[in-house]
């Protein structure tokens, strides 16, 4: 069993940034990947950003790119997620996920094994 602990949530203005934290704990040898995804409500869980465990890999939505960057610190066990430039199109709940079923980054949520319970992130304009 693997659980995903992520922070770094709250309230930012227009141009702002913020950095999210994610922990795995448990049995987290078999991972392969880690990624962050959003959503807001009536939406669908939508892909963000993600990194190779091993090798750190990376891997971002066309929307974030230049201004979202994922980094894992793998003697801490956490990945991180630092966001630039924030506008309210960024706001949402942000998780945690990681994928241990195969190498390789995924984008769609149901390739990920293990979820975080949410850090909500808003961005006022």
């Amino acid at each position: 069993q693997v659980q995903l602990v992520e922070s770094g949530g709250g309230l930012v203005q227009t141009g702002g940034s913020l950095r999210l934290s994610c922990v795995p704990s448990g049995r987290t040898f078999t991972t392969y990947s880690m990624g962050w995804f959003r959503q807001t409500p009536g939406k669908e869980r939508e892909f963000v950003s993600a990194i190779t465990w091993t090798r750190g890999i990376t891997f971002y939505t066309d929307s974030v790119k230049g201004r979202f960057t994922i980094s894992r610190d793998n003697a801490k066990n956490t990945v991180y997620l630092q966001m630039n430039s924030l506008s309210p199109e960024d706001t949402g709940v942000y998780y945690c996920a990681r994928r241990s079923r195969a190498l390789g980054i995924a984008t769609q949520a149901s390739e990920y094994d293990d979820w975080g319970q949410g850090t909500q992130v808003t961005v006022s304009s």
